[in-house]
């Protein structure tokens, strides 16, 4: 097997995984549908944009759940923001914590916020270095000569 095949196979692989593990929903998907000839950047630069948020309102989360007096509203103001980020990518598990930190906030349970924030961030680490090892395993396989395989 030479090196392009065996890198699409590591592609192939990786990128079913994380369907399978519940890292990814369809959502991811379609923005690769989106992407074309014109555009061979658009899921990275999608992505990129969602990692650069996520580190802010992870970041605004964090010291907002610091304060003295919380004000649960903005709380869930940022947690409805990175819902909608993560859910617009398709990054299914962290959509899934935020609905959970969602109801904390409206419960103005500080603890179970506290404990969400932790797995919102596990989550949002997790899929970060999940979809950076797929768009370099993207990468090896262009700068190799071969094509990157449909996952669709």
């Amino acid at each position: 097997m030479d090196a392009v095949s065996q890198l699409q196979r590591q592609f192939v692989e990786h990128a079913t995984s994380l369907y399978r593990e519940g890292y990814l929903d369809d959502q991811f998907t379609q923005l690769l549908k989106l992407q074309d000839e014109s555009n061979p950047d658009f899921v990275v630069e999608v992505v990129s944009l969602f990692f650069e948020d996520s580190e802010k309102l992870l970041n605004s989360l964090a010291t907002a759940l610091q304060q003295e007096s919380i004000d649960y509203k903005q709380v869930d103001a940022h947690v409805h923001q990175f819902k909608g980020s993560s859910s617009s990518i398709g990054a299914q598990r962290v959509k899934n914590v935020c609905v959970v930190f969602r109801n904390y906030c409206d419960e103005k349970n500080l603890d179970g916020c506290l404990v969400c924030l932790e797995q919102a961030k596990n989550e949002y680490l997790l899929v970060r270095n999940k979809l950076e090892a797929l768009f370099n395993l993207e990468q090896q396989i262009l700068q190799a000569g071969g094509s990157v395989p449909m996952m669709a």
